[in-house]
């Protein structure tokens, strides 16, 4: 782990604050949303949980029907991750989580926030848990409490994945020290992923 900026705490490289991420067209976006299909690619950041969770609250507003968020993240801010990984249950409606590429991180928090049943991936998926790093700048004071802080949050997520996977919260902190990747196999007998699909049709719930 990095110790690359302040808070907020992540869960991996910060995206960069002027990075161009070219959007898909309004057009483009409506179909998506008749679809009730929200993607989630990228690093995670205020401005990309804002849009998820916009698109997540919107569609639950207008009905209870089943929502699927598809997932390709290297990760970023825990506190962004919360927010989606909290409103997957929030709200009313259904949420299945689809990884594709890859599921790092603060995006593998996001994975975990729907029940196994309705945690899914293509097959050439990678997931990764580590724990959360921050920065440690500032007055000696400061610095204490940003330790302090990062500690805490280090036995939040750990208690998290343990609950979402059913491995001992002792296997996840030993785990969560360093990397620790996953491919689909190796997720679903972690407890992470539920179903490996190869079609949107495979996707049940």
């Amino acid at each position: 782990m990095r110790a690359t900026a302040a808070l907020p705490f992540q869960l991996d490289d910060e995206p960069e604050e002027n990075e161009v991420r070219p959007a898909p067209t309004a057009p483009i976006m409506a179909k998506f949303l008749e679809a009730r299909t929200v993607l989630l690619f990228g690093g995670i950041d205020h401005k990309l949980a804002q849009s998820v969770a916009t698109q997540l609250l919107y569609l639950d507003h207008l009905s209870h029907d089943p929502i699927k968020l598809l997932i390709n993240s290297p990760g970023g801010h825990v506190e962004s991750g919360d927010t989606i990984h909290d409103i997957i249950s929030f709200i009313e409606s259904p949420v299945a989580v689809i990884g594709t590429g890859w599921v790092a991180s603060a995006g593998t928090h996001i994975f975990l926030g729907a029940p196994r049943e309705r945690r899914f991936c293509l097959p050439n998926t990678r997931f990764l848990i580590h724990q959360p790093s921050g920065g440690a700048m500032g007055r000696a004071g400061d610095i204490a409490i940003q330790a302090a802080e990062i500690v805490k949050m280090r036995e939040r997520l750990a208690r998290i994945i343990a609950e979402a996977t059913g491995q001992p919260v002792e296997r996840v902190r030993e785990d969560i020290d360093h990397d620790y990747w996953m491919n689909i196999e190796e997720a679903k007998a972690y407890g992470i992923l539920g179903t490996v699909v190869r079609s949107m049709n495979e996707v049940k719930f």
